[in-house]
């Protein structure tokens, strides 16, 4: 008896979905980004268009807005002010970055190790990167109180007279410094620690088989493979500390003088407390191309620092 059979093209062709169910794939796609591309629009891209806006006008708050044109942008050159808050912001990010990553890293290779109890480890060394900065800086200021403070206590066990900290020259910018780095220090290691736990373990044995110290299977092993984490937490701990503004206000208030006033905190006061918002905006502008410069830099680099193959 007969059997029919289906031509083999047609029983083996791919079936390729309908119009109506891309249609209905592409719409449940844009519902989901919906939320998320509002957000952005409204809280970052909208305020990004309405600075280069108001970067062109005189604007007070308080009274009609007029045209400036380029002016605004102009008076950035003879600002001495504007030169040093971007000095300081610069200092506190060469010196706070690399000590926090670190700290970071240190901490997470040693947390990497099996210790007993390490998630009790992990949640406790990550407690000040999930508090509020505002509630650190106040617990930092009475650290660093110059008589009664425990800082300058414990240096007076030793023999050591501790300075003025938050009120001296040389060590306003630091005292921030040091308050930063431990506030952030857990979030790089909470990443480092996720990228030394996705390299393979043969790789170390292979290492060790080679006779490799551990000093050698770091640099070799460990660094190579751990360089898409380290990128990471570099350009975030950048853009970052540029945008510093809370220790600095509250635990120095820009002092003594201007030595610890940042960039940030310049743009604040000239908006909020001297109501010159296109001035403030033209400022907030250059930061944002100072920090867009930087991380394009960054991506450039990572074409040959970075290793994502395993």
């Amino acid at each position: 008896m007969a059997v029919d059979t289906l031509p083999a093209t047609a029983a083996t062709a791919p079936r390729t979905p309908s119009t109506a169910r891309k249609n209905t794939e592409a719409l449940t796609a844009w519902l989901f980004i919906l939320p998320s591309l509002i957000g952005f629009v409204i809280f970052t891209a909208g305020p990004v268009v309405a600075a280069g806006v108001i970067s062109l006008l005189n604007w007070n708050l308080f009274s009609a807005p007029t045209w400036a044109g380029l002016k605004n942008f102009a008076r950035l050159g003879p600002d001495p002010t504007f030169w040093s808050a971007l000095g300081n912001t610069a200092y506190f990010t060469l010196v706070s970055v690399p000590v926090t990553m670190v700290v970071s890293l240190g901490l997470a290779v040693l947390l990497n190790q099996g210790l007993r109890r390490i998630t009790v480890f992990r949640s406790l060394l990550l407690l000040p990167y999930a508090t509020i900065t505002v509630a650190v800086a106040f617990v930092w200021i009475w650290l660093y109180i110059p008589h009664d403070g425990l800082i300058n206590s414990v240096l007076g066990l030793v023999g050591i007279n501790g300075p003025a900290w938050l009120i001296s020259d040389h060590w306003a910018m630091p005292a921030p410094i040091a308050m930063s780095v431990w506030k952030s220090f857990g979030f790089g290691m909470v990443v480092f620690l996720a990228g030394l736990q996705a390299i393979p373990q043969q790789l170390y044995e292979a290492a060790k088989v080679d006779g490799s110290s551990s000093w050698q299977t770091f640099r070799s092993v460990t660094l190579p493979l751990l360089s898409p984490a380290l990128f990471f937490v570099v350009v975030t701990s950048i853009i970052g500390s540029f945008q510093v503004f809370d220790q600095a206000l509250i635990m120095t208030n820009g002092g003594p003088g201007s030595r610890t006033t940042t960039l940030v905190m310049y743009i604040y006061r000239t908006g909020f407390e001297n109501y010159d918002q296109g001035y403030a905006a033209a400022q907030s502008l250059v930061l944002f191309a100072f920090i867009a410069a930087i991380t394009a830099f960054q991506f450039l680099l990572q074409r040959r620092l970075v290793h994502y193959d395993n």
